[in-house]
């Protein structure tokens, strides 16, 4: 199988139905940002901590079913999509966490070791994955689970962004106003 067929030459592109749309359509917009979440976290890792990696690891899955699951305009009741229990893993892992964190008392600046200020880049790329799949829901119906998911994934990489800075003894900074 060649890795390139020039289908996509002309600016088009096949969703998982086969159906063509422009490589500009919000739903391609949704998925493309949601993989390249997906890549910059596989520069992450590893962190150096194993918990952290597994977890890493876990939410690269993830991803690839949004992608897929943004991919399928006209998705079956087999077919890979995020759900509620996805939603609620992350949840678990901020939570349990959080145990481990002083509680924040302002916002603080995106630094921290090299691994914890990547986190931090990561956590943007979510926020910005999340508003492309809130512009794709404005016009297709799709699962909000995945909306969700993604909401909860960028305060799940914030908190392990404060993990990780806290484990390689890197101080939070605060703002100046």
């Amino acid at each position: 199988m060649s890795i390139y067929t020039g289908r996509g030459d002309d600016g088009q592109t096949d969703l998982r139905d086969m159906t063509r749309v422009s490589k500009s359509s919000a739903r391609i917009e949704a998925y493309g940002t949601v993989d390249e979440l997906n890549a910059l976290l596989g520069t992450i890792r590893p962190t150096e901590h194993d918990d952290i990696d597994d977890r890493l690891s876990a939410i690269q899955n993830h991803l690839h079913v949004v992608q897929a699951d943004f991919a399928n305009p006209d998705p079956d009741e087999d077919d890979p999509a995020i759900r509620a229990d996805h939603v609620e893993t992350v949840e678990d892992w901020i939570d349990e966490y959080d145990e481990e964190l002083e509680p924040l008392t302002s916002f603080i600046l995106p630094t921290g070791s090299e691994r914890g200020a990547a986190l931090h880049h990561a956590r943007t790329v979510c926020r910005r994955a999340e508003r492309r799949a809130v512009a794709l829901a404005g016009e297709e119906k799709i699962n909000e689970d995945a909306v969700q998911y993604l909401n909860r994934l960028s305060d799940g990489l914030f908190t392990f962004a404060r993990v990780v800075n806290a484990r390689d003894g890197q101080p939070e900074e605060a703002p100046e106003y």
